[in-house]
């Protein structure tokens, strides 16, 4: 097992790290927004999705304990692999000013992640966390048709599309993935993506925050 501590250790082997696990949790995502989709069929369709993973049983636990490992070495390692870049920038400054082609996803990648996680808590404390015994359609219609909610929902939302604008093209980089014939390809294909997982989301808050009644 020497080399999985030695790829662990370079900067090369905590970016295939990060490029692994954000695939699963992109992978997640993906899953998740089609789930929540459900929302637009209904109430009945939407407490019919929920029922399905509860008849999961103990897969949901042992899948929630899995994801939550994934987060936690992706954060972990994208926290590393950023003071570790800042402390080996002894012309930080100078390199900044001069480099060119970085996006606003690229840019804020740390701390739209940062972001991101205290909206996981957020999101967790205001949905997994709560009283089982209400129908989680009565839940997720009373948080997010209350405006504030809304508000931090629509800028988890918006750090969410920044940080995965980036990661999807990132991690394709990091996978080899990349060639000046296929580059624009990639990029409409990561565009496509991240842009249908958002606009799942973002449908669901405005849907919600206008017709509070679509989950009655």
């Amino acid at each position: 097992m020497s080399w999985v501590s030695e790829a662990g250790s370079s900067s090369l082997g905590k970016k295939f790290i990060m490029a692994v696990t954000g695939l699963m949790l992109g992978g997640f995502l993906l899953v998740h927004a089609a789930g929540n989709s459900t929302i637009f069929w209904g109430r009945n369709a939407f407490l019919s999705y929920a029922e399905h993973l509860h008849s999961l049983g103990p897969l949901v636990p042992v899948a929630e304990i899995i994801l939550l490992i994934i987060f936690l070495v992706h954060a972990f390692t994208g926290v590393t692999l950023f003071f570790a870049n800042r402390q080996a920038r002894t012309q930080q400054y100078a390199v900044a000013a001069s480099a060119g082609g970085r996006t606003l996803g690229s840019k804020t990648m740390p701390y739209t992640g940062a972001f991101i996680l205290l909206f996981i808590i957020l999101h967790l404390v205001n949905v997994r966390f709560t009283d089982q015994s209400v129908p989680v359609a009565d839940i997720v219609s009373k948080v997010l048709t209350h405006p504030m909610y809304t508000l931090l929902y629509g800028a988890g939302i918006f750090c969410l599309g920044l940080h995965i604008s980036h990661g999807f093209w990132s991690l394709f980089q990091t996978m080899g993935v990349r060639h000046p014939r296929y580059d624009s390809f990639i990029r409409l294909i990561s565009t496509i993506v991240c842009t249908c997982i958002l606009a799942v989301f973002c449908l669901i808050l405005v849907l919600l925050l206008t017709n509070s009644s679509l989950l009655a």
